[in-house]
């Protein structure tokens, strides 16, 4: 296998794409970039400083002040936000429908994927996100976009809440992830998109084991 390379891994909400890029970087022994953490903690700092969903001037002022890092501890990604490690802050659904409006940002956007590719230049990774293979590592060696029916997503997502004990609508769920689906697809910055050269893998029918072998065998077969 090439000294050095990237996978990147696209997909809609609720597809599984972290756990699976996890995975993958851990049977590889390279390193994993949660791209979404990034999005994450940059939400809690909006959350934090105040600044609503809608006030795009307030967000791409406030963006500028906010100190994103990651650190590998144990090979566990960390998330840092000025200092804090936020890592256990950041998978709340306020902090998510957050990230998602606020992604949008030119100037969000325009700092994270800055450090995105820098991790990438310097270290083998796994990536996952919105816009990895399309926008932020064009020239990933591998390409995966990551999917699955909706109702099978937020299935999905509804067995995690029910199962950390929170009260939640399955139907509501599911609208819920068919709105960000449309947002994410139709937004004017870096839409979500399969890459022309990316591989599409369809979760519905498969557990976590057959996907992660799946990608592997996908990688092996591109750079092996």
């Amino acid at each position: 296998m090439k000294n050095r390379f990237s996978i990147a891994i696209d997909g809609p909400a609720g597809a599984g794409k972290s756990t699976i890029a996890k995975n993958v970087s851990k049977e590889l022994g390279v390193i994993y970039v949660d791209t979404g953490a990034m999005y994450r903690a940059m939400a809690l700092y909006l959350i934090r400083e105040g600044v609503s969903a809608e006030d795009s001037e307030g967000i791409s002022a406030k963006c500028a002040s906010a100190d994103i890092s990651i650190d590998f501890v144990d090979g566990m990604q960390q998330v840092i936000l000025n200092g804090e490690n936020v890592s256990g802050l950041i998978r709340t659904e306020e902090v998510s429908a957050m990230a998602s409006k606020s992604s949008v940002n030119g100037d969000v956007r325009e700092k994270l994927v800055e450090l995105q590719r820098k991790l990438a230049s310097e270290k083998s990774v796994v990536m996952d996100g919105r816009d990895i293979g399309t926008v932020v590592l064009p020239n990933a060696e591998v390409k995966i976009y990551l999917t699955a029916s909706s109702a099978v997503r937020a299935k999905r997502r509804y067995d995690e809440l029910i199962a950390k004990g929170e009260q939640c609508d399955l139907a509501q769920i599911e609208a819920d992830i068919i709105e960000r689906d449309h947002r994410d697809m139709t937004r004017e910055i870096s839409p979500l998109k399969q890459a022309d050269d990316a591989v599409l893998v369809d979760t519905s029918d498969m557990n976590i084991e057959e996907v992660t072998k799946a990608l592997l065998d996908i990688v092996e077969e591109k750079c092996g």
